[in-house]
């Protein structure tokens, strides 16, 4: 099991500091896995309130298309030459459509990937979609996803890798999509929080999975930490900081709410706080 084919999502404006820095680590990732790369890039429709549809030009619309075609096809050269720097092979695929399309459309093509990479969502940020595209990844490809912070880092150094681990269906699924990274690892901590989390064997909390992951030839260490009042995604981001790891692994939960998917309160708090790069599965 490997990485050998991985998906990036990449902004449309090259310069961006985080899309740089999410473009770096992915093509970072890829050469580390001698993995396939593909870059996504939406050329975004323009949005019109349908209030003043009829009043808008359509020579100022068609503007609008033209300005985010090149955009977008500036991006993918940038893309492009890095990615053949770094010697990886890699194509980008640039794709026009509505900002209601691009979260299924980033999963359609995430579908026949072994990893999707997406932007954490930025306060103020100009892509207003992130959200929707981290979302669609994570609950509409069957894919694992690896969100990368805005803040970085440039590098896919995954030495120190931390897994939170409560017993749940999507918590095993992520350590299982993980497993290419676990395998790389210098060090691998089972973590937990708090005491309720059921044990195949009956034992200690945790002691399954690091039996199944040392028969994967992994040597784990097992950590149950307190939630000191805080929640649960907190306490995990606090224990990672302290730890110094440089991925947590983590199940990703949502149930229906206004929209057809909604974050879970763990997976949102992990999303708004995260400093390091965070691999889900759903």
């Amino acid at each position: 099991m490997a990485f050998k084919d991985i998906l990036v999502h990449l902004d449309s404006e090259a310069g961006s500091g985080a899309g740089a820095r999410r473009q770096a680590f992915a093509i970072s990732l890829a050469a580390t896995h001698d993995a396939h790369l593909t870059g996504l890039i939406f050329a975004l429709e323009p949005t019109i309130p349908p209030m003043i549809m009829g009043e808008v030009p359509g020579s100022l619309l068609e503007s609008q298309r033209t300005r985010a075609l090149e955009a977008a096809q500036a991006s993918a050269d940038t893309f492009t030459e890095a990615a053949n720097r770094a010697g990886i092979k890699s194509e980008v695929r640039i794709v026009n459509c509505t900002e209601a399309a691009a979260g299924p459309t980033l999963a359609m093509h995430g579908r026949t990937s072994d990893l999707i990479l997406v932007g954490q969502p930025e306060p103020d940020d100009v892509l207003a979609i992130r959200e929707l595209l981290v979302e669609a990844a994570l609950f509409e490809s069957g894919r694992a996803t690896l969100v990368v912070p805005y803040i970085g880092p440039n590098e896919a150094k995954l030495d120190r890798v931390m897994v939170a681990w409560d017993g749940r269906r999507q918590a095993s699924r992520a350590a299982n999509e993980a497993m290419p990274v676990l395998k790389t690892a210098e060090a691998v901590s089972v973590v937990i929080v708090g005491d309720s989390v059921p044990s195949a064997h009956g034992g200690e909390p945790g002691a399954d999975l690091a039996l199944h992951l040392a028969r994967h030839g992994l040597s784990v260490d097992v950590k149950r930490i307190g939630s000191a009042g805080i929640d649960v995604g907190n306490a995990l981001l606090s224990h990672a900081a302290d730890s110094e790891a440089d991925l947590l692994v983590m199940g990703g939960y949502g149930h229906s709410r206004f929209r057809e998917f909604m974050f879970g309160g763990t997976t949102n708090s992990i999303l708004e706080s995260m400093t390091i790069p965070v691999l889900m599965a759903h």
